[in-house]
C-alpha cells in the first residue's frame, strides 16, 4: 500500500488549505436571497440543532415507514444514519430536503419548519443545502467542469470568470482539477463520486446530505471520499447527514450515529459508544452477523407444510 497511501495522505494534508482558499474566494455566495420575508422564529439558543426531527411519522399509502423518529444534527457535526435496507433511511433524507412531507411530527432545518414552507421558501432553503446522490448522479452530457459549475450558474448571478475560478478551486479540493475537461463516461467510480462531492459543496452549503456515498468504491477510493467528507465539512463549517451501510469507514469520520430499524430509532451514540454497544440489533449490524434481531429467513409458512407428502 506504500506509495498509494503516502499519496493519499499528501492529498488530505493539502485539502484543508484548498478548502480555506475556496471558502474565502466564494464569500459572495453567502449573499443568497432570504428564505422568507416572514420566516419562522429562529430558536433563541445559539446551541439549537441545525436539523431537528420530532416524533416524525411517514407512510407510503398504507405502508408505514417511519414511526415516531426523533433526531438532531448540530452545527459542525457529521452524523450517520444506519440500518437495514428499506428501513427508511433515505426517506429521512427526503424529509429533511423537503421532497416529501411528514404525515406527523415536525422537521425543522435552521429553525424553519420544512413541511410548512411554500415553494419559493423551500427552494431558497435548498440553495443552502448540498446533496450527493447514490453513485454520484452526474449529468452525463456535461463535462466535469460543467457539472460542478451547474449549481453556480443556476442559483447565482456571479460572472463567468468567478464561476470558472470557483469550479477549479472546488475540483482542486477533491484532487480532480486536472480532470475538469473529462466527461463522466471517462471517470472511474471513485472519481465520479469526488466530482459529485465537489458539485454538492459548490454553493458552500450549511448542510450536506449524502445517500450511500461509499457504495461501489474500492478501498482506496472509499478512504479518500471518507476523508473528503470529514475535511470539507470542517473547512466549510457545515453539517453533514450521511446515510450509509459502511460501518467501518463511517465510525472513523462521524461524530454521532443513529440506527434505524422497523421505522424507529433503536440506538444512538458516538462511535465509541456504538462499538461498545450490547444492543442486539447494533451488535448484529456492526459485526455483520447472519442471524439476530434481523432474521436470515424472510417470513414464510413452515417448510414442512409446503413439501409434497407434508414432509414425510
Amino acid at each position: 500500500m506504500g506509495w498509494r497511501a503516502a499519496k493519499a495522505r499528501d492529498g488530505v494534508v493539502a485539502m484543508q488549505q484548498n478548502c480555506d482558499d475556496t471558502r474565502r474566494a466564494s464569500a459572495k455566495l453567502r449573499c443568497l436571497p432570504s428564505i422568507d420575508s416572514n420566516p419562522p422564529v429562529t430558536p433563541s439558543s445559539s446551541q439549537a440543532p441545525l436539523v431537528c426531527l420530532r416524533d416524525v411519522r411517514f407512510a407510503y399509502g398504507e405502508r408505514e415507514v417511519l414511526r415516531g423518529i426523533d433526531l438532531e444534527v448540530h452545527r459542525g457535526q457529521v452524523v450517520a444514519i444506519m440500518g437495514g435496507s428499506g428501513c427508511g433511511k433515505t426517506t429521512l433524507l427526503r424529509l429533511i430536503g423537503g421532497q416529501i412531507r411528514a404525515t406527523g411530527g415536525s422537521v425543522d432545518v435552521a429553525g424553519h419548519d420544512v413541511g410548512a414552507l411554500g415553494n419559493d421558501a423551500l427552494y431558497a432553503l435548498r440553495r443552502r443545502m448540498g446533496m450527493l446522490f447514490q453513485f454520484g448522479a452526474l449529468f452525463t452530457d456535461m463535462s466535469v467542469f460543467d457539472n460542478v459549475a451547474f449549481p453556480l450558474r443556476e442559483h447565482t448571478a456571479l460572472p463567468a470568470a468567478q464561476i470558472h475560478d470557483l469550479v477549479l478551486m472546488k475540483l482542486q479540493a477533491v484532487g480532480l482539477r486536472g480532470a475538469a475537461g473529462l466527461m463522466p463516461s471517462e471517470l472511474s467510480g471513485g472519481m465520479a463520486r469526488r466530482v459529485a462531492l465537489a458539485r454538492a459543496v459548490a454553493l458552500d452549503p450549511m448542510l450536506v446530505l449524502y445517500d450511500e456515498p461509499f457504495a461501489g468504491l474500492d478501498p482506496i477510493s472509499l478512504g479518500i471520499v471518507g476523508q473528503l467528507i470529514r475535511r470539507l465539512n470542517d473547512a466549510l463549517g457545515a453539517s453533514t447527514v450521511m446515510v450509509t451501510h459502511d460501518v467501518h469507514e463511517s465510525l472513523h469520520i462521524v461524530d454521532y450515529v443513529y440506527f434505524v430499524s422497523d421505522g424507529r430509532i433503536v440506538a444512538r451514540g458516538t462511535p465509541d459508544e456504538i462499538r461498545a454497544s450490547e444492543h442486539p440489533f447494533v451488535h448484529q449490524f456492526v459485526n455483520a452477523e447472519v442471524d439476530g434481531p434481523v432474521p436470515f429467513h424472510y417470513p414464510a409458512p413452515a417448510m414442512s407444510s409446503l413439501l409434497e407428502g407434508n414432509g414425510r
